[in-house]
């Protein structure tokens, strides 16, 4: 079937690697099913126009949600304006999405506090969404490879790299019973894009309980890219969802900015002259999860 630039970017960028891709249309959307080197079966759906309205961007997004429902496993979902501000960064992230990575065990790494500074440079280039403001940080560093003996990757990921970083919020308090609760966001995680780091997150959480000592933990899987199963490894219980977000998109500059957090003020003076650049796309949520490591 004919696709458009942007989602002929995405495929050409699949098949670069090896990888055989399907398009099908569904539901008035493209579905890309993927087929790795190895045999992996997966699936992506670009979402390469956005909507002149807050209404249809609602209708859209229910759209994608009937049709992502009706797939047996959650497929990626791509949004134009991830693609163009972090290509290089989202481009990683599909084809190790398709099972196309370097595989990392978090048994040959080492995790450890790190400054924020660090944290900050390493999740603008490499969490789809970058940093945010936090107050515990951890990072994972390789301290001896052991990967699949390939020595060109061992030159890329020697000894010293980092490889992931989650980062944490301050705690938010509470008293019960006399006690005084001490519960804490996980607010990022990343890992190099073109990397799988077996066991990464597990590890840096265990150096956050083992040092700050929790009353629970919380976090959000972001529905665009996880269907949260691996909080629940993590012995995460889920906790509801948080309910899809509209954003205003600026399609200048293909900044996305919540509805809900001003007007067009923030957008580029262009938009701001010509309405034409100005679209809307509603997201598919988050689900809450949370790790209770006392008994409150």
């Amino acid at each position: 079937m004919k696709t458009n630039g942007f989602t002929e970017d995405i495929v050409s960028s699949i098949r670069s690697q090896g990888a055989d891709v399907r398009t099908i249309l569904r539901n008035g959307f493209t579905v890309l099913d993927v087929t790795g080197p190895g045999g992996r079966s997966s699936s992506l759906i670009p979402v390469s126009s956005f909507s002149r309205t807050e209404e249809e961007a609602a209708e859209n997004a229910a759209r994608l949600e009937s049709l992502i429902s009706s797939m047996p496993d959650r497929p990626l979902v791509v949004a134009r304006d991830r693609w163009e501000t972090r290509r290089d960064t989202i481009q990683k992230r599909i084809i190790a999405h398709c099972g196309i990575f370097t595989g990392i065990f978090a048994r040959n790494c080492e995790a450890r506090r790190i400054e924020k500074p660090e944290a900050k440079a390493f999740l603008d280039r490499y969490h789809s969404y970058g940093s945010a403001s936090c107050r515990y940080c951890y990072g994972l560093y390789i301290s001896r490879y052991s990967g699949n003996g390939n020595g060109q990757d061992q030159q890329r990921f020697p000894a010293g790299t980092l490889v992931a970083v989650a980062v944490f919020s301050n705690a938010r308090k509470w008293a019960k019973d006399g006690k005084e609760i001490r519960s804490y966001e996980w607010i990022r995680y990343a890992s190099l894009p073109e990397t799988r780091v077996t066991g990464g997150m597990g590890k840096l959480l265990k150096a956050f309980i083992s040092d700050i000592h929790p009353d629970d933990i919380m976090s959000y899987a972001d529905l665009e890219w996880s269907d949260g199963s691996v909080y629940t490894r993590l012995g995460f219980m889920p906790e509801g969802k948080k309910s899809p977000v509209m954003f205003r998109i600026d399609t200048g500059t293909w900044r996305r900015i919540p509805v809900s957090a001003g007007t067009t003020a923030e957008l580029s003076a262009d938009s701001r002259d010509n309405t034409d650049k100005e679209e809307y796309f509603m997201n598919s949520g988050s689900l809450k999860y949370r790790l209770k490591l006392t008994d409150y």
